[in-house]
């Protein structure tokens, strides 16, 4: 059979010569030698143990707060504190030393000795402060990546437990900005906010401390004049700071949703000139992002300037308090100098608190958004000791199952429906029926608003997920290929498979001609969402993988539908070979397919009006004959849009 390329697209393999129009896979020869070398440097790493349950493990359930990530590596968080405990000690040695130099090191030329010990001493004190500050950041940086590596496959196994419903009501870009930058704000958070937060604040007590021991009069009018302005300022802040940035969360997501669209969408963008409505419509998207940040700028444009006028205003009551307690002998001027070093230095955390703040109200925004994320249940869960499904002979039942993608709105009422062992059933019907409904409640992406759905007798919500599904095969309308070979994307559904099953499967659909043809055979890579095939090649591949996933019942939602007559005539070859001994749920929008089923099924309205075989069916010249005449009439179109 001559292979001329299948419609849909005209791919990269249809019609094409082995030399052109395939994207580049592997590693030039002249770069080989280097890859080798950097290959033999690789250190080996074990195999990573993953497991995966369906209802997540009581760790997976805990409520999802900073503390509870941190607690994982107690020797990490341990060091870290000690380190900031010991830095912010250390840093207060200077003023001490400051204080000394000036009383006792200034009162006659041979004390000048004590001076240059003082500043010695001094420099040590900053040195060795800096040292840690060092190993502090490096410890901090190593929590961080750890916990973040965590969190990521903690977000990611979610998602995987999450039903389909949650996918289409939520958008792509939304659950990409939780993964990225709800993420990378904690793990900022963790790395620098937290270990800079708790050594300002740290730093705060230990020169409160000092500061009473140096004079408590002027310790008391900082802490009773000071202290309570910013802590009123502070309060505020938090409060509008955590509406801000909650807003901010929400609207950078809606940013990389509408990117995420418009991107996955460009083809049809393209085709229908919506560039300028596009561009206006993401402006309108980064203007509410704008407007959140310039809230959450306004915020610190208030608090920052007004907490460092509040500590200058503070600085001159204090000094001319000071000042006067100097001039009656109160107090030594060395304790005078070092009280205002360390006054100083109680502002700078301040400052810096201010800073580390919004770094905290983005991290804490980013915790309630993940938290929410991570405390949707799936609506198709397991119930509890969930038994394994045995092997199946085939038998599906549908028993009194009503069901609405929303409650008050049903889809399907009350079906009855028994499908044998090894039949192939076709349903037919109009847009909207409901025809993929049932495939879906088969398969279990849905579960009944009333009534069961049986396999074997078994309802199918008292089994494992994995066990019901590794039994069901699915082909979609539009098959779905990942980034990378050929090889991969066939042996997606097993990991076991040999060489020889693959070859097989390449051999039942019709794949041979094309592999052959190939340049690197099954090697060749595959683009995403496979855009360099065209639809009757990926289609075929998706028939492939179903057939090495080695289903006991197959489900093909309107396999065909989007395909010319040539490619349909190739598919269709391959089905027949993919049915043989297996029951099969056909959802058919043409007749062709519909016709090689045992069995019809008219489904309109949110039920069965009619079923048969096709011979029956035609002859009882009901619903079936009409859209078989107005099927022919048309020139085997899809049924879809034939009047009820």
């Amino acid at each position: 059979m001559a292979w001329g390329g299948f419609g849909g697209g005209g791919g990269m393999f249809g019609g094409r010569s082995s030399s052109t129009g395939l994207p580049f896979g592997g590693i030039p020869s002249e770069l080989m030698p280097e890859a080798t070398k950097l290959l033999a440097s690789e250190p080996a790493h074990e195999p990573s143990a993953i497991t995966f349950t369906q209802r997540p493990s009581a760790k997976e359930s805990e409520r999802l707060t900073l503390p509870r990530l941190l607690k994982v590596y107690p020797g990490y968080v341990v060091a870290g504190s000690f380190l900031v405990i010991v830095i912010s000690l250390i840093m207060q040695v200077g003023p001490l030393l400051t204080a000394y130099a000036i009383n006792d090191g200034m009162k006659a030329r041979s004390s000048l000795a004590i001076v240059a010990v003082c500043a010695i001493l001094y420099l040590g004190s900053a040195l060795v402060g800096a040292l840690l500050q060092r190993t502090q950041v490096n410890v901090t940086g190593i929590l961080s990546s750890r916990v973040m590596h965590d969190l990521r496959i903690r977000v990611f196994t979610h998602f995987q437990r999450l039903s389909l419903d949650f996918f289409t009501d939520e958008k792509a870009g939304v659950l990409m900005s939780r993964m990225t930058s709800d993420i990378e704000n904690l793990q900022q958070l963790i790395q620098d906010g937290i270990s800079s937060f708790a050594l300002q604040g740290l730093t705060m007590i230990v020169i409160t401390v000092v500061l009473f021991s140096l004079n408590v009069t002027l310790a008391a009018w900082t802490i009773l004049l000071i202290v309570p302005l910013l802590f009123g300022f502070s309060i505020w802040f938090h409060h509008a700071s955590e509406k801000g940035y909650l807003l901010v969360r929400d609207r950078i997501a809606n940013v990389l949703a509408d990117l995420s669209e418009s991107l996955y969408g460009i083809r049809v963008v393209t085709a229908h000139n919506r560039q300028r409505r596009n561009i206006r419509n993401h402006r309108h998207v980064v203007g509410a992002y704008r407007d959140a940040n310039l809230y959450t700028g306004r915020v610190n444009a208030i608090y920052g300037p007004a907490t460092i006028m509040i500590g200058i205003l503070g600085q001159g009551l204090l000094l001319g308090i000071g000042g006067h307690m100097y001039l009656e002998h109160q107090l030594s001027l060395g304790y005078l100098a070092a009280f205002f070093l360390y006054l100083n230095r109680f502002f700078s955390p301040i400052q810096l608190l201010v800073q580390q703040y919004n770094s905290l109200q983005q991290g804490r925004a980013s915790v309630i958004r993940l938290r929410e994320l991570l405390q949707t249940p799936p609506t198709v869960d397991e119930v509890e000791n969930a038994a394994t499904l045995p092997t199946i002979q085939g038998r599906i039942t549908f028993e009194h199952v009503s069901f609405g993608y929303k409650p008050d709105r049903l889809v399907l009422h009350d079906v009855n429906l028994e499908i044998a062992p090894g039949e192939s059933v076709a349903f037919v019907g109009p847009t909207g029926a409901g025809k993929s409904t049932m495939a879906k409640l088969a398969n279990r992406f849905y579960d009944p608003t009333e009534g069961r759905v049986l396999l074997d007798g078994i309802d199918i919500r008292s089994v494992t997920l994995r066990s019901l599904r590794s039994q069901l095969g699915v082909v979609p309308q539009e098959a779905f290929l990942f980034a990378g070979s050929i090889r991969t994307n066939l042996s997606f559904g097993r990991t076991n498979i040999t060489d020889e099953e693959i070859e097989e499967a390449i051999d039942v659909v019709g794949l041979r001609e094309l592999i052959d043809r190939l340049p690197r055979g099954l090697d060749t890579i595959v683009h995403e969402r496979g855009q360099t095939l065209a639809a009757g090649e990926r289609q075929l591949l998706a028939l492939a993988r179903a057939f090495l996933a080695r289903p006991r019942v197959l489900i093909l939602d309107e396999a065909t539908s989007s395909l010319d007559l040539r490619s349909e005539t190739v598919i269709e070859r391959a089905l027949d070979r993919l049915l043989e001994g297996r029951s099969a749920i056909l959802i058919a929008h043409r007749l062709t397919t519909a016709q090689r089923a045992d069995r019809i099924v008219v489904v309109d309205k949110g039920g069965i009006i009619e079923m048969g075989t096709p011979g029956e069916l035609l002859a009882n010249g009901g619903a079936y004959t009409r859209m078989y005449d107005a099927w022919l009439a048309s020139g085997g179109r899809d049924v879809t849009h034939i009047e009820r």
